[in-house]
C-alpha cells in the first residue's frame, strides 16, 4: 500500500513538473526582420563599435583642443630661516660718515606666476594632427556600418537554419506517420498470412530508422532555436517560430557589376582609404618636427617679501620662439617609422581589394548555384512523388517488392528535404552576395 502510494505520488511529482515547464515555455512568432532588429539591439560587438566611435570622436577633440591656448597657475609660499641678506647698490660709500644700513631679516616669501601660451606656428603639427584623427574618427564610423552588415548576415544564416531545422522536423514527422500506417496495414496483412514476415520487418527498419531521423531533426530544431536566442537576447525558455513572408532574393546580375558595387559601397574599402590618408598625414606629423614653434605669450607675476620686495601689476606679453636641435639627428627615425606605417596600411588595403574580389565571386557563383538547386529539386519533388504514386500501384498490384515501395518513399523524403532547404539557402546565398557588396545594410 505504501509502495503504491510513493508511486502515485512521484508520477504526480513528474507530472507537475512537465506541466510547469510547459507553462514556463513561451512560444514566439518570429520575422526576419525583426530578429535582424532584435540582434542589432542586442549585439555586443556593435556596442564595441559605438565605444571605438566615441574613442575616436574624442581623440579629434584633443588634436582640435591643441589650438587652444595653454595656461598655468603656479604660487607658493614659504618660510626663511634668519639669512643674512647684505644689498649692494651702486651708491654705497663705505668711506662716509652716514649711518651703516641694517642687516634686512627675511622670514617668508609669497609669490604667484600666471602664464599664457598661444601657439601660432608648430610645423604644420597641428593641423595635420586634426586631419589625421578626422580621417580616423570617420574610419571608426564605417567599420561600426560594416560590422552592422556583418551582424545582419550572421542573423539571416541563423534564421534560415532555423527554418531548415523546422521544416526537417515537419517533413520527416509527416513521413514518420506514413512509416507508422504502412506499419500497421503490414501487420494486419502479415497476420493473416497476405504479407512476408520480411517484408514487415523492412517497414519496421524503416519506422525505426525515421524516428531517429526525427529524433536528430528535433535536437537540431532546440540547437538552432537556443543559438537564435541567444543572438536576440531572449529569454530561454522562448520557443522561436520561424515567419516566412517570402524569401529574400533577386535577378542575378553579371560578376562585373556585383565586383563594381563593392568597390562603391564596401564601408571596409572607404575606411581603408581613409586610415591611408590618416598614414600619409602621419608622415606630415613626423616630419613638423623639423620645424620651429612660435607661440604667442603672457604672463603674470606677483611677489611679496615682507621688508624686503613687493611686486604688482607685473604683467608681461611677447613672442616665444622655440627650436629642438636634436631633432635633426632624432627626427629620422621617427618619419621612417611614419613612412613604415603608411606601407602597412597601403598593403593591407591592397590585400583587403583582393580578398574581397575572392568573396564576391564566391558568393556571385553560390547564388547562382543555389538558384539552379531550386529548379532541380522543384521538379525532383514532383518526380519522386510520382515515383512513388505509380511504384505503390504496381506494389498493390503486386508488381513491384517491398524494398522498391520504401526506396520510392525514401527519395520522396529526401526530395522534399532538399528542397526545403533549397529556398532558405538559396535566400542565404544572396544576403552574402549583398553583403559582400556592401549593399545588405540598405535592407
Amino acid at each position: 500500500m505504501k509502495l503504491r502510494n510513493f508511486k502515485t505520488v512521484m508520477a504526480a511529482g513528474v507530472l507537475s513538473l512537465i506541466l510547469m515547464r510547459g507553462e514556463a515555455q513561451q512560444t514566439k512568432q518570429l520575422a526576419l526582420k525583426e530578429a535582424i532588429g532584435l540582434s542589432i539591439a542586442h549585439s555586443p560587438d556593435l556596442k564595441l563599435s559605438e565605444a571605438k566611435i566615441s574613442e575616436a570622436s574624442a581623440a579629434l577633440r584633443i588634436a582640435r583642443d591643441n589650438r587652444l591656448p595653454e595656461a598655468s597657475l603656479s604660487g607658493s609660499h614659504i618660510r626663511l630661516n634668519s639669512p643674512n641678506v647684505d644689498l649692494k647698490t651702486a651708491n654705497t660709500n663705505s668711506g662716509s660718515g652716514g649711518t651703516q644700513a641694517q642687516p634686512i631679516k627675511i622670514n617668508s616669501a609669497t609669490y604667484g606666476l600666471l602664464n599664457v601660451s598661444l601657439p601660432l606656428y608648430a610645423g604644420g603639427k597641428i593641423q595635420y594632427g586634426i586631419e589625421s584623427s578626422r580621417y580616423l574618427a570617420e574610419a571608426a564610423r564605417l567599420d561600426a556600418i560594416n560590422d552592422r552588415e556583418g551582424i545582419m548576415l550572421n542573423t539571416i544564416n541563423a534564421f534560415s537554419n532555423l527554418y531548415k531545422a523546422k521544416a526537417a522536423v515537419n517533413v520527416v514527422r509527416e513521413n514518420l506517420e506514413g512509416n507508422k500506417e504502412r506499419v500497421r496495414q503490414f501487420t494486419n496483412l502479415e497476420k493473416n498470412g497476405l504479407l512476408p514476415r520480411n517484408d514487415l520487418l523492412k517497414a519496421n527498419l524503416q519506422e525505426s530508422n525515421t524516428s531517429l531521423t526525427l529524433a536528430e531533426a528535433e535536437n537540431n530544431l532546440k540547437l538552432a532555436n537556443a543559438n537564435m536566442i541567444i543572438m536576440l537576447g531572449l529569454p530561454d525558455t522562448v520557443v522561436l517560430e520561424p515567419v516566412i513572408n517570402g524569401w529574400n532574393t533577386g535577378q542575378v546580375k553579371s560578376i562585373e557589376d556585383y565586383l563594381q558595387l563593392a568597390t562603391q559601397n564596401r564601408k571596409d574599402v572607404a575606411a581603408s582609404g581613409l586610415r591611408s590618408k590618416a598614414a600619409s598625414t602621419g608622415v606630415k606629423v613626423a616630419k613638423a618636427n623639423y620645424y620651429p614653434s612660435l607661440a604667442l605669450t603672457g604672463g603674470y607675476i606677483a611677489a611679496n617679501v615682507p621688508h624686503f620686495l613687493t611686486i604688482t601689476n607685473a604683467a608681461n606679453v611677447g613672442v616665444g620662439l622655440s627650436y629642438s636641435l636634436s631633432s635633426l639627428w632624432k627626427n629620422a627615425a621617427v618619419v621612417d617609422q611614419a613612412k613604415s606605417r603608411q606601407l602597412q596600411v597601403e598593403a593591407s588595403a591592397i590585400m583587403l581589394a583582393d580578398g574581397i574580389r575572392m568573396e564576391v565571386n564566391q558568393a556571385y557563383y553560390n547564388y547562382t548555384l543555389s538558384l539552379q538547386k531550386i529548379e532541380t529539386y522543384q521538379s525532383a519533388v514532383t518526380q519522386a512523388e510520382e515515383n512513388y504514386r505509380i511504384t505503390k500501384n504496381k506494389y498493390d498490384n503486386a508488381l513491384m517488392t517491398t524494398t522498391d515501395l520504401l526506396d520510392a518513399d525514401v527519395a520522396q523524403l529526401q526530395a522534399k528535404l532538399n528542397f526545403a532547404f533549397a529556398e532558405a539557402d538559396a535566400s542565404a546565398a544572396y544576403s552574402k552576395l549583398l553583403q559582400a557588396t556592401g549593399t545588405l545594410v540598405e535592407l
